[in-house]
């Protein structure tokens, strides 16, 4: 269920100008969950058929053609050192929690996505907090998403969004009040968002098959 309810927001921001060229760039998109003491998040990367190669070459450090274990430990660090992540200005260590790569017959397709999940403390500093998430890897190619999920905590408010242009950048204002919930409401929140991340997921991911087709280079 969190595979799907992750897959389901992770591209809702399809209409922007990052999709406009998917074989030249290398996609990665972002989701971040908010928590009272912790923010999750989840990066997939997706590099297009045409920057493939230079994807490759930086996963692939001895050349061999073979990504071995300790080479998918050193992209995932590399990755995790060209993000940042801080709160009310305060800058967050991120820890890796986990990663899953694809083949690498599908990473040539252009299908392929390099999942990788992290998480950082947060301190608590006051009531009106303030994120900010940069991303930073392999910016010459890198075309950037992020987005994030509307909190199932009844005590976390999500406010305003800002991004620059190529979403490297985003801010993110969000108030923690201190109010409790009843266990009544937080299951009607699970079940609520769950439905409504489903029906999204079912249409996003007609629409990412769609393009894809439509932009696989013709041979």
């Amino acid at each position: 269920m969190k595979t799907k309810l992750t897959a389901a927001v992770m591209l809702l921001l399809s209409g922007t100008p990052a999709f406009a060229h998917r074989l030249d760039e290398y996609l990665q998109a972002t989701l971040i969950t908010v928590e009272k003491n912790r923010i999750a998040a989840e990066i997939r990367l997706t590099p297009g058929v045409l920057v493939f190669p230079i994807v490759f070459a930086s996963i692939d450090t001895d050349a061999n053609h073979v990504i071995s274990e300790s080479e998918q430990r050193g992209y995932e660090e590399k990755v995790l050192r060209d993000l940042s992540l801080a709160v009310d200005g305060n800058p967050l260590r991120l820890r890796l929690v986990s990663a899953k790569f694809p083949s690498t017959e599908e990473m040539k397709e252009g299908l392929g996505e390099i999942e990788i999940e992290f998480e950082a403390d947060v301190p608590f500093s006051s009531h009106n907090r303030r994120l900010i998430f940069e991303n930073h890897h392999q910016s010459r190619i890198g075309a950037y998403l992020v987005n994030c999920l509307v909190s199932r905590d009844p005590d976390i408010r999500l406010g305003a969004q800002h991004r620059n242009y190529s979403q490297s950048f985003y801010q993110l204002d969000y108030v923690e009040t201190g109010a409790s919930s009843t266990p009544f409401s937080h299951a009607w929140w699970s079940g609520v968002s769950g439905a409504a991340f489903l029906l999204a997921f079912a249409r996003i991911a007609w629409l990412w098959r769609a393009r894809t087709r439509r932009l696989r280079p013709l041979v």
